[in-house]
């Protein structure tokens, strides 16, 4: 298949997801409001008891919530991908000429063109409970570009698992199970006060990383010195492009692989 075909189909795949994202509204609203429900309750519930020492929670909590936001996209490229497994639409798309990447494809880039436009809205609370961007405007567009190609990698991510699922019903189980990620690294707390192991752990989980590297990038906090954190956390942009690239050569053909088998 040609790049030109793949580039048609994978089109005509991004239109039809788009298409899906339109006519489930009340699915759309909810996966982009929960962000800024946990941005107020993290900032202003829990803000004044996980207050730290000589910095603004709320300052180092925006950065963590966009990249948890980011990482959801392994529950949702879970949840679709094993819907249209289980329901026989991917079997009727395998009869038809197109692409058999266009279709994760399409999948995966319409789940981007989605959280592109739902950054917007976590971007403007953010600023309106006192967040600002301290660095420059390219390292802000930067550290936007970083969090768009974390979620591009954690959708396919997603999308493998749920083409590997055995049913709709495990699919959801496991993608609930993903709420747990961002909890296990420096997204909400910082680590210096983790156990040992567990903050190994979180220091490895590229979700630290990728939101260490974002923090740097709007200069919302400094990045640890190098032996004072795991190697991702202290060199974090080349540490988030390492998980994430990691990610889609892992991923994207074994995802493709299992479209075409079926």
């Amino acid at each position: 298949m040609s790049a030109s075909a793949l580039v048609h189909d994978g089109t005509a795949m991004l239109g039809r997801n788009l298409l899906r994202v339109r006519h489930a509204p009340a699915l759309t609203v909810m996966t982009q409001t929960m962000p800024i429900v946990f941005l107020f309750f993290f900032g202003y519930v829990f803000g004044g008891a996980l207050a730290m020492p000589g910095a603004d929670y709320r300052a180092f909590l925006v950065p963590g919530m966009l990249v948890a936001t980011a990482a959801n996209g392994v529950m949702t490229g879970m949840f679709q991908a094993a819907q249209d497994t289980h329901r026989g639409v991917t079997d009727r798309l395998r009869t038809l000429p197109v692409s058999r990447a266009a279709v994760p494809l399409g999948q995966a880039l319409a789940d981007l063109v989605t959280t592109a436009v739902g950054t917007v809205p976590l971007l403007l609370v953010g600023l309106a409970m006192g967040w600002r961007i301290e660095g420059t405007a390219v390292e802000a567009a930067g550290a936007l570009g970083l969090l768009l190609l974390f979620r591009f990698a954690a959708t396919w991510a997603g999308i493998l698992l749920g083409l590997a699922s055995k049913s709709e019903e495990a699919a959801g189980q496991l993608g609930s199970a993903t709420f747990m990620l961002p909890l296990l690294s420096n997204a909400y707390l910082p680590t210096d006060g983790m156990p040992g192991w567990l903050r190994t752990v979180a220091e490895w989980n590229p979700i630290s990383a990728v939101t260490t590297a974002v923090r740097e990038l709007f200069g919302n906090a400094p990045v640890p010195a190098p032996g004072e954190a795991a190697w991702p956390v202290t060199h974090p942009v080349a540490g988030a492009l390492l998980w994430s690239l990691a990610l889609l050569a892992l991923c994207v053909p074994a995802a493709v692989r299992r479209c075409a088998r079926g």
